[in-house]
């Protein structure tokens, strides 16, 4: 890791340009495990709302991510990358599960058909 005020001289000379992620979590250790949601939808009318992702490993053990700050467009056969965050790291999934919100309470609900989904871990990136 990087003190927050050092950051910048730290990576800059690496590589140009430098992608940064500072995600932390008010629960201690205070880190957060970032993975990288793909996913190709087949809706045929425009989906617009939030993805919230659980992971379940073999033990039975459950973390969910937090919801985006930002709503995707979700349009028939076209990829959509969403950067979710997770308080744990679970290294065998055994079962994902997604749920699409559009966060209105009213009008009326609305389902979103994936047609190809990948999770990939940015923490460790061979999983």
């Amino acid at each position: 890791g990087y003190h927050a005020d050092r950051w910048k001289k730290l990576l800059i000379p690496y590589s140009s340009p430098t992608k940064a992620y500072f995600d932390t979590s008010g629960q201690d250790p205070f880190c957060m495990y970032n993975y990288l949601l793909d996913i190709t939808t087949w809706n045929k009318s425009i989906r617009r709302g939030f993805i919230k992702v659980k992971m379940i490993d073999y033990s039975g053990n459950i973390v969910e991510s937090q919801m985006n700050s930002e709503a995707s467009t979700f349009q028939q056969y076209k990829n959509v990358k969403i950067l979710t965050g997770f308080h744990q790291d679970i290294e065998k999934i055994a079962k994902i599960s997604l749920t699409f919100s559009t966060k209105t309470l009213i009008g009326p609900k609305y389902k979103l058909r994936i047609l190809q989904m990948k999770l990939k871990s940015l923490n460790n990136p061979k999983r």
